[in-house]
Order: C-alpha cells, then structure tokens, then sequence
C-alpha cells in the first residue's frame, strides 16, 4: 500500500539500493496518526527490494517516518486520510510498536467510518 499512496500520487518507486528480507531496521517518525503514542526511535521489521524515492515524494504527501540511512518508511497525505508504511508492522520482529501502530490504524478507521454514517 506504501508504494502504491507514492506512486498514485506521483512519486516515484524505485530499486532499494539493498534487499532487505527479515531485516529489523531503527525508524524515526513524526508521532502522528498511525504513529501516535509509539517510541522514537521504534523498530520495524522490512521485506522489500522497492523504494518510494524521496526527492520524487509529491508536495501533497508528507514523509512520516525513515530509517536511520534515510530511506522513507511511511507517508500520509496532507488533507486525505490515506497513510501508509513500508515495513511490517504485523511482524514479530517489530514487537509491540507494531501492534499499537495497528491498534492506532484501527482506532482512527473506525472514527473515521463512524464520521461518514
């Protein structure tokens, strides 16, 4: 979903300049939506050989969220309520700031769906 947000909204989604399979990597983030009440840095847990390109990151996304190297790791649109992240949160290496990112994922799609009944 990550690279698709980029690239649907213009970026560009490139080789990673390193495959990385099962690799826990250090990320920073903005502690907003999805990351809101996580630690910073956090863990998380990355399968992927493709890349949203940041110099190519539209001005209508935000980045969120980076390794320590600098390669994006989450997006959100500045006025939709579309967000994304390139590493697995549902992965065990990611541990529990994985799981609260999918509880804050879940928290603010079910206020939103509530907001649009």
């Amino acid at each position: 979903g990550h690279q698709c947000i980029g690239e649907v909204f213009g970026g560009a989604v490139v080789r990673a300049g390193e495959i990385v399979h099962g690799k826990a990597s250090e990320v920073t983030h903005d502690g907003l939506g999805v990351f809101s009440g996580l630690p910073n840095p956090m863990r998380a847990t990355r399968y992927h050989s493709l890349v949203v390109e940041e110099s190519s990151v539209p001005a209508c996304l935000a980045v969120t969220a980076r390794t320590k190297d600098g390669l994006v790791m989450g997006l959100r649109h500045r006025t939709l309520d579309i967000e994304g992240v390139q590493f697995h949160p549902e992965s065990v290496l990611t541990g529990q700031a994985g799981k609260d990112l999918l509880a804050n994922f879940l928290r603010l799609a079910a206020g939103r769906l509530g907001s649009a009944l």
